[in-house]
């Protein structure tokens, strides 16, 4: 009897190493399988631009309805990463002015982003933020710039690139279920920088 204790105890700590090891090691794969994830977001985040096509309007969307509310995500019928009811507000509000409607168009795609991703963390909440500030400064920079680069605005100024600001965000942030889930992605942010080369469109090659 004796010896049968000996022999069974080996294995039971075996036993139990074997199983440490098979947990630790889907630990790890769930671990590399999320990090290679968040990498591939972030990398898309920072890829996806605005184009000269969308702010032309070369392929605008059908108008989405009462789909457009039905998710936090909404409709993309053109696949341009623009909700579809969104990107019709800022071609019905300024007809004229194609550098309005780029400036404001790179914003809604950065808040579109927001709403759109497969998983949240961290990084991912930083990349889209960054985004999120190069098209607000975008906006003011190129529809209220500064009399030179080291002049400060003034309150008027401000109060005109809010009214820009505001006219997107109230748009595209407009159902209690959107206004949650963007308390809830932000809750996720971590420091960051700003990124350099803020507008994703060429303005002098817009006439108006």
């Amino acid at each position: 009897m004796a010896m049968k204790k000996r022999y069974k105890i080996p294995l039971i700590v075996f036993g139990t190493l074997a199983v440490f090891y098979f947990v630790l090691v889907i630990i790890r794969m769930f671990h590399f399988y999320n990090l290679d994830k968040t990498n591939e977001q972030v990398a898309k985040i920072h890829n996806t631009k605005l184009t000269m096509d969308d702010v032309i309007g070369k392929n605008l969307p059908p108008d989405p309805g009462a789909e457009a509310d039905k998710t936090v995500q909404g409709i993309d019928f053109n696949k341009n990463g623009i909700r579809d009811d969104v990107e019709l507000a800022i071609f019905k509000e300024y007809p004229d002015s194609a550098k309005t409607r780029a400036v404001l168009l790179q914003y809604a795609l950065a808040l579109q982003m927001e709403a759109t991703q497969e998983v949240i963390n961290t990084d991912v909440v930083v990349a889209a933020i960054q985004e999120e500030d190069r098209a607000d400064i975008c906006v003011a920079d190129t529809l209220v710039p500064r009399k030179t680069p080291e002049s400060s605005r003034e309150y008027s100024d401000i109060e005109k690139i809010d009214t820009y600001i505001d006219f997107v965000e109230n748009k595209q942030i407009n159902t209690e279920q959107r206004k949650k889930a963007r308390t809830d992605f932000y809750e996720k942010i971590g420091s960051y920088n700003s990124l350099p080369n803020k507008c994703d469109i060429d303005y002098s090659l817009l006439p108006n």
